[in-house]
This record gives structure tokens, C-alpha cells and sequence, in this order.
């Protein structure tokens, strides 16, 4: 018997289009946000990036004027076009603005509590 990807997921990915900001070392990237959840992100492949899978990268979500969520993270994986990231690290902010970002979108905000209490553990 198989698992599939979203019976093994723990956290509630939903969909957000956004642009953000990558950097790693000298090195930064614009690409599009899929997806996101309360542990990472998904986003499109750029032609041009020149990721180095090993090491740690910071991601800049512009969501209003003075508003970011600024995560380290971490490459999961990179296939069909597409990049998978895993948080390694987050600001109590961007926590935050993630969080309410997530249960507006989940239209449950008691399932996206119970997955930052997961995440916290």
C-alpha cells in the first residue's frame, strides 16, 4: 500500500499567488508563491536560477505595502517545473501574518490553530 503526498502532509497547503524574493549568498531570484503552508512554500522553477540545493535560502513575501513574511528555508525538492521549500526558521511577524494568511484561506481557523500547535511541537 502507497501513501500518497497528501495523506502523509501535516500542514494545509493553500493556493497564493504572489511574487516574492529569494536569496542565497550573492544570489537572488524573483519567482511565483503556488502555495504555501504553515512549514513552507511552493513555488514555479525560474529559467535562470542558479540554486545551490545544500545551503539555506531567505524568501521575502511582499503581501501589502509594510506588510512581509520573511522565512528561511530550506529546498525540499525541484521537479515538473516547479520548487518545493521547507521553513527552517520564521520571525514572530511573519508567523503571525502566515498564520492569519493560511486560516482565511483554510476558511477554518480552528484547523490552522490545531497546525500551529503540531508545528510548535
Amino acid at each position: 500500500m502507497t501513501i500518497s503526498n497528501r495523506d502523509r502532509r501535516h500542514f494545509s497547503r493553500v493556493s497564493f499567488q504572489a511574487k516574492a524574493e529569494f536569496h542565497q549568498g550573492s544570489h537572488s531570484w524573483e519567482a511565483q508563491v503556488l502555495d504555501l503552508s504553515l512549514c513552507g512554500l511552493q513555488t514555479d522553477l525560474p529559467d535562470d536560477q542558479q540554486l545551490q540545493p545544500q545551503k539555506l535560502v531567505r524568501a521575502v513575501i511582499h503581501l501589502a505595502k509594510d506588510t512581509v513574511i520573511q522565512m528561511t528555508l530550506r529546498l525540499a525538492h525541484a521537479s515538473g517545473g516547479r520548487m518545493g521549500f521547507h521553513c527552517e526558521s520564521i520571525d514572530l511577524d511573519s508567523i503571525s501574518h502566515l498564520r492569519n494568511l493560511v486560516a482565511l484561506n483554510m476558511g477554518d481557523s480552528q484547523a490552522c490553530e490545531q497546525e500551529l500547535a503540531r508545528l510548535g511541537s
